[in-house]
């Protein structure tokens, strides 16, 4: 058992230490391509003022995303398997999209419940690289496939293995409390940790991060195509796309749910545990 809770820990480590060293060889590459001499870029990466233009934040996040996929995968620390699309489950699957667009709505408006705001920092990181085409890469297509693979292909599953099957969400809300901790702030801790009991859910159904990989897919795919169709809703709520008619917003809210509540019915029936 201990060994298995260590071998999720090492994932998460693993995770978390390619990040920080290709945002060290980014950042390196940034400084250089500036100007300064290989000698200068140490004392420069210590004074901790290196900021990234939405193109290095691009790099940053595609190398590690294919780092991280390439480790993960090698290492067959996430076996990937097409067993469970070779079952050809396109009507699950879609049910899986209906399930992430009915989610929108209510995840937003709960965050908006809440007396934090995401960190300015956070805010311009994410604008800067939505403002890009190349964004869409990083974030909407390589973020959803490398996250499912290690927080549900690898962590999950390990934590699966140390829990009987009745008790199977106690490793799921382990989880999903993990992959909203590791975005580290407040708003999207609580969105992440909520979307990662579906996720958690939908892949101990499946032994697939398929499922989960859709989902994240939609979820990011219409967080982009949103700011770029509406840029100054970056920050602002959710009663502002209805041009700040409540009841318009509650509407919405009802309609999303109608989407929502047949879709957790629809794939509480499809999804089948091996």
């Amino acid at each position: 058992m201990v060994h298995k809770i260590l071998d999720a820990v090492l994932f998460l480590v693993i995770f978390f230490l390619i990040q920080a060293v290709v945002l060290y060889l980014v950042q390196t590459a940034a400084l250089l391509h500036g100007g300064l001499s290989l000698s200068q870029v140490p004392a420069r990466l210590s004074a901790g003022n290196v900021g990234l233009s939405g193109r290095g934040l691009i790099a940053m996040s595609v190398l590690s995303s294919v780092v991280t996929l390439v480790v993960f995968i090698y290492a067959k620390w996430a076996p990937f398997t097409r067993v469970w699309l070779a079952s050809h489950p396109w009507v699950a699957l879609s049910w899986v999209i209906w399930l992430a667009l009915g989610t929108i709505l209510p995840s937003q408006w709960l965050m908006d419940q809440m007396q934090y705001s995401m960190p300015a920092a956070t805010m311009r990181m994410f604008e800067s690289m939505m403002g890009e085409p190349l964004g869409y890469l990083a974030l909407g297509i390589l973020a959803p496939i490398t996250e499912e693979l290690v927080f549900r292909g690898a962590i999950l599953r390990t934590l699966l293995s140390l829990f009987d099957k009745k008790y199977h969400w106690i490793p799921i809300a382990l989880s999903a409390v993990v992959f909203g901790a590791v975005h580290g702030n407040v708003p999207q801790f609580v969105h992440a940790s909520l979307m990662g009991l579906i996720l958690g859910w939908m892949y101990y159904r499946t032994e697939s991060i398929s499922p989960g990989v859709v989902f994240h897919w939609i979820n990011n795919t219409v967080a982009f195509v949103m700011f770029n169709l509406m840029p100054q809703m970056a920050d602002g709520k959710l009663i502002d796309l209805f041009h700040g008619d409540s009841k318009t917003m509650w509407l919405g809210l009802a309609f999303s749910l109608c989407i929502l509540i047949p879709s957790f019915f629809q794939l509480n029936l499809r999804l089948k545990r091996n």
